[in-house]
């Protein structure tokens, strides 16, 4: 089943391998291995990557290594044959598999390594701002849309014309809270808000007012009222005597005497955490004497924030303090700064990916794709198609048959183009109850989606064309796959039933050369030379 070109005998021979190496010209066929050829670089490549050895390859090493890829060839050429490679199951686990490669290739790298590093720059600063909401949904037609903008603008217009903000907050804004603190959010620095809201509060000038910002919210008006240097973050343990601030004076004096006992014992001398066991109200963190998870900014209320910041040393204790929940005694344990951006980037890297500020890659990813494979659409189809749709699909109830014989061209992407009668088939499978919305509007948005998703997939399905470590990554994970499911059928499940049989097999066969061949493959399925999806200990 193997066939080895005379070259390339002649090579392993001599123990010249370093040939391969300078012969960056030429990439011939050094082996044929069930009918498949293997060239020169695919080869190399491979034993590269799993022979991590600097300096002068030892042919010794380069004899074994070619044994275990003959073999590992010889039985993926057997599991195809099987077509095990046609089974469901190695197909959806395939699959799987190559959209977690996908992923790398499906960011706009440059724009994102770009949001982490400003994500990075920000949280080296707190900002404390005030805003006043004004709701829409994310989803609204545009004249609902364009109402709430021109609200908030004369809201805005008022403000710089002397209204108080506070006031106004009060008054107008639809965020519950506005009645309570006049809009006030308080200190918060980056990743702790909706990422346009951010970007407005860290581009605003101090003691000015933004223009109405759009978030998933409704449109905000942002007055910036002091940015100062990141504080890092705190651990703390606390000592706590609920007295929420609404209870009756006589129990809000029974919590205050409370902690000026708890207090006095601790000025005495008895220790902070036997304190925070024995008597806080706080159960969660009284069992671990007192001790908080960490914190940074905006993570606490206010009051518990601006003291637990304020203690100076690891182990100073500060007076008791009310906040909205009781009475505290606060004690830092340690202070930590910002770590640095190399420290932070992995973390970060995942938080962007989750956070709103991810759409700015992706939609800078689809402009990319739409560009280099010269998308074009047919916007006179479309919006046949859109007023064709009837007030069914704010039920999800929307049918393609009410629609059959639509099949116009709707845009064009690479060597495809895309009909009325595709569109048709997503709306079917996407469509779901809307409310306050139009059929039209509702038809619009699914467009978009469908257009976005299209380009996304096209994309991925190109990877293997684009980039051949991809092709080759992916070829790795199908061959590991495949020996994989062979090595469970030949021998696992079999040994499950028959592991008397198993061990005479192994006796019977362990001292000739194939043999010894075919247990090494058969029981040492992790020597495979290539990296593999799954393994087996």
């Amino acid at each position: 089943m193997k066939k080895l070109t005379s070259g390339f005998l002649m090579l392993l021979v001599s123990g010249c391998f370093q040939i391969l190496i300078a012969q960056e010209s030429a990439n011939p066929v050094l082996m044929t291995i069930a009918g498949t050829p293997v060239t020169k670089s695919e080869f190399e490549k491979v034993y590269r990557k799993n022979n991590n050895k600097e300096g002068a390859y030892d042919m010794k090493d380069v004899r074994e290594y070619l044994e275990l890829y003959i073999n590992y060839k010889l039985k993926v050429k057997e599991a195809e044959e099987e077509k095990l490679d046609t089974s469901q199951t190695f197909i959806n686990e395939l699959k799987g598999y190559r959209k977690q490669l996908a992923q790398p290739y499906m960011t706009d790298k440059e724009v994102s390594d770009g949001l982490i590093k400003e994500a990075y720059d920000r949280l080296q600063k707190d900002v404390r701002a005030s805003h006043i909401l004004i709701n829409v949904a994310q989803d609204a037609l545009p004249k609902d849309s364009m109402m709430a903008y021109n609200r908030a603008l004369k809201i805005r217009e008022l403000i710089l014309k002397g209204a108080d903000f506070e006031t106004m907050a009060r008054d107008s804004s639809n965020d519950p809270s506005a009645k309570e603190n006049g809009g006030d959010l308080g200190y918060f620095t980056g990743m702790q808000m909706v990422y346009p809201f951010e970007s407005a509060a860290y581009t605003t000038k101090i003691g000015q007012i933004s223009m109405p910002v759009r978030t998933k919210f409704g449109y905000h008006i942002i007055k910036v009222i002091d940015m100062r240097d990141a504080q890092g973050e705190v651990k703390v343990a606390h000592i706590m005597v609920k007295s929420p601030a609404n209870s009756p004076d006589s129990i809000a004096k029974q919590a205050q005497m409370k902690i000026d006992e708890i207090y006095t014992k601790l000025k005495s001398g008895e220790k902070f955490e036997d304190l925070a066991t024995k008597f806080s109200d706080d159960k969660g963190s009284a069992k671990n004497g007192g001790a908080l998870p960490p914190f940074g900014t905006g993570r606490m209320v206010p009051e518990f924030e601006k003291v637990a910041f304020a203690l100076k040393n690891d182990g100073d204790y500060s007076q008791p303090i009310k906040t909205s929940y009781g009475w505290h005694i606060i004690k830092r344990l340690e202070k930590k700064p910002i770590p640095s951006f190399e420290d932070k980037k992995s973390e970060l890297k995942n938080q962007v990916a989750k956070d709103s500020r991810a759409e700015v890659s992706k939609n800078s990813m689809i402009a990319r794709i739409k560009s280099e494979y010269k998308f074009k659409e047919v916007p006179k189809n479309k919006d046949l198609f859109v007023n064709a749709l009837d007030t069914s699909i704010l039920n999800g109830e929307w049918s393609p048959e009410m629609v059959k014989g639509m099949n116009k061209p709707l845009f064009t992407l690479g060597t495809l183009t895309f009909t009325q009668e595709d569109f048709a088939k997503y709306i079917n499978n996407h469509q779901a109850k809307k409310q306050n919305t139009t059929s039209k509007q509702v038809g619009y948005n699914l467009y978009t989606q469908f257009v976005d998703e299209t380009c996304l997939n096209y994309e991925e399905s190109q990877l293997e064309n684009k980039y051949p470590e991809f092709k080759a990554l992916m070829q790795e994970y199908r061959d590991g796959i495949l020996l994989f499911d062979l090595t469970d059928k030949k021998v696992w499940s079999k040994a499950v039933k028959d592991s008397t049989g198993l061990v005479g097999f192994y006796e019977k066969i362990k001292t000739t050369t194939c043999g010894r061949r075919d247990v090494m493959l058969l029981f040492t399925p992790m020597q495979m030379p290539t990296s593999q999806p799954k393994h087996v200990n």
